[in-house]
């Protein structure tokens, strides 16, 4: 557990520091993007961020390959050298589309290019346990369209849920610290050895989105842009393909007893293949809710819009902070409480605790539709936001509305100073026409 929470440190402290120099980078570089009508930031922002990340990664990578224990991954298994060449190649497509917004269709080709890669070097599903039949061995071709598939569908529904400051950073790091918690336990409790290239990648992937998270916080300095939510979708990709295709159920059949036991053990882990991540279904359903949207308006699936779920939580009246607060709590309840599920999915106190705590975040979800009202005495402890609230009220029913001015004849008295001055004006006016009458 050391060397795996030193290489996270390391990756963290190399993507922080080089996130400042990234960002005068990306200025001077001009990838300051016009704002656009679906953006919700007031100022041109850089990007580029994934720059920053993206070394982050070769830190992490270079420091567990000189440590004792970590270094058998890198002797034992070809995947983190297949997980950098997926990395380097995606991670170029998405500095070029922060810099001259290349065509979706050439993002999605890169995408599927580099899963091709990551295939080829061996980081690829070779079977799939399905709960109630057991192991089924996948054809070569079978194997790889199902990775290609997972790859990019992780890939975009990290890169749609990127709207919001801290938002995809923050989500995929929560992700990431189920995944590893997870992954670390069929490690080190059941001793397989096929379940460490995936521990890595986790621990690296939280490094990662911690270190540049607090730049990237409300209001953002700098956005990873596709260079870097690209980059943090295909490592989560990668360690779920790893440890899904890679880790055999007749292993965990020694611990649990026949291999329909493990691979109902396994679960919460298997399931990604169709959503395609438990740990990140917000974004995976961001992702079809997008899609299913825009080819009902009869538009591309990749035509950008503001209907995303963060869109939506801004539109019902929560502030920015307050939505990417409730898109992590939603994220956490889903990653860890499958997580908890796979270690003892026959208690029922877990499911008790995930249904109470989606009751919570339904009352999270509401809360702007409720009208707080603080109390006379509690006044002075409450934020100033529900005090201006009994104030105005109180203004506007003890002030009644005045009259609208129509024209100069109808001005009433009144009206105020103004109207005061006209009625003074026509007065005066009257007195000069019967004046000259009279002569």
């Amino acid at each position: 557990m050391r060397e795996y929470l030193l290489t996270l440190c390391i990756t963290a402290a190399v993507t922080y520091l080089l996130t400042g120099p990234v960002r005068k980078f990306a200025i001077v570089a001009g990838a300051m993007p016009e704002i656009r009508a679906r953006d919700v930031h007031r100022e041109p922002t850089p990007r580029l961020g994934g720059i920053a990340m993206f070394f982050g990664l070769c830190a992490g990578l270079l420091a567990a390959d000189h440590l004792t224990n970590l270094n058998e991954v890198f002797t034992k298994s070809n995947e983190p050298r297949a997980l950098l060449s997926g990395a380097a190649l995606i991670w170029l497509i998405g500095v070029l589309d922060d810099k001259f917004e290349i065509d979706a269709l050439i993002k999605l080709g890169g995408q599927m290019i580099a899963a091709g890669v990551m295939v080829m070097q061996g980081l690829t599903i070779l079977w799939l346990p399905i709960p109630g039949v057991g192991n089924v061995a996948l054809t070569p071709w079978q194997g790889t369209l199902l990775t290609v598939a997972l790859v990019v569908i992780t890939i975009n529904a990290v890169n749609f849920v990127d709207g919001l400051d801290g938002l995809a950073s923050g989500m995929v790091c929560i992700a990431a610290a189920a995944f590893f918690l997870y992954a670390y336990r069929i490690w080190y409790s059941y001793g397989i050895e096929a379940a460490a290239p995936a521990t890595l990648f986790s621990a690296i992937l939280m490094g990662m989105c911690l270190g540049f998270l607090p730049h990237n916080m409300h209001p953002a300095r700098i956005f990873m842009g596709d260079s870097g939510s690209m980059l943090i979708g295909l490592v989560l990709a990668a360690g779920a393909i790893s440890i899904t295709g890679q880790v055999d159920p007749d292993a965990l059949a020694l611990f649990t007893g026949s291999e329909k036991a493990a691979v109902h053990q396994t679960v919460p882990v298997y399931i990604p293949l169709l959503l395609p991540l438990t740990i990140i279904a917000v974004p995976a359903a961001d992702l079809v809710l997008a899609i299913v949207r825009r080819t009902w308006r009869g538009q591309s699936p990749f035509a950008a819009d503001r209907g995303h779920l963060h869109h939506r939580l801004l539109e019902i009246g929560h502030s920015h902070s307050r939505a990417v607060l409730i898109m992590y709590f939603w994220s956490a309840l889903i990653a860890f409480g499958a997580l908890a599920y796979s270690v003892n999915s026959a208690s029922m106190w877990i499911v008790l605790g995930v249904v109470f705590l989606s009751a919570i975040g339904l009352v999270l979800l509401l809360l702007p539709r409720f009208t707080p009202r603080a109390p006379r005495w509690a006044e002075h402890f409450v934020p100033p936001r529900y005090r201006r609230r009994r104030a105005a009220a109180a203004d506007v029913a003890t002030c009644p509305p005045a009259a609208p001015v129509e024209d100069e004849s109808r001005t009433p008295v009144s009206a105020g100073v103004n109207g005061a001055s006209a009625v003074g004006a026509r007065s005066r006016l009257l007195d000069e026409r019967n004046a000259g009458t009279s002569r």
